[in-house]
């Protein structure tokens, strides 16, 4: 069984529980990004992301679960953003992003500051559309 489920949790007392008050704007521009790509209201998944809309998914060896269409969670010392990996142009705009590290399916940036908020904005919409091409059973979080 999954462990990071949607939960009651506020997301606002997650994000005013962040000791840095930068980190906590920049969640607060992740939060309003995220729910206009997703249309959708920011919920807790597990105690420490924050998503967004979700979708069911079963891979080709079984293992199926639900998990959120866009997400991000405030981890030490960088924000960990949920994106798609691999999508056609995304290698270009990543190379416009500014400073970041890309994971497998992970964006990591330090603040919002130091990246093209416009860059990623369009990288997280373009991963929702994938998303939701890609499994096409969203509903309401």
């Amino acid at each position: 069984m999954a462990k990071t489920v949607p939960t009651d949790a506020s997301v606002d007392a997650y994000i005013a529980a962040l000791p840095d008050a930068e980190r906590r704007a920049d969640c607060g521009t992740l939060v309003a990004m995220m729910s206009r790509a997703t249309g959708h209201p920011a919920r807790m998944w597990g105690t420490s992301i924050v998503g967004f809309d979700r979708y069911a998914y079963k891979y080709d060896s079984g293992h199926a679960g639900e998990t959120c269409v866009a997400g991000f969670a405030s981890r030490k010392p960088d924000l960990a953003i949920y994106l798609v990996p691999d999508l056609p142009g995304q290698a270009a705009l990543l190379a416009k992003l500014g400073k970041h590290k890309m994971g497998k399916s992970c964006l990591s940036v330090r603040r919002l500051a130091d990246v093209d908020v416009g860059v990623l904005e369009r990288l997280v919409v373009e991963s929702v559309q994938e998303t939701r091409a890609r499994y096409c059973s969203t509903h309401d979080a």
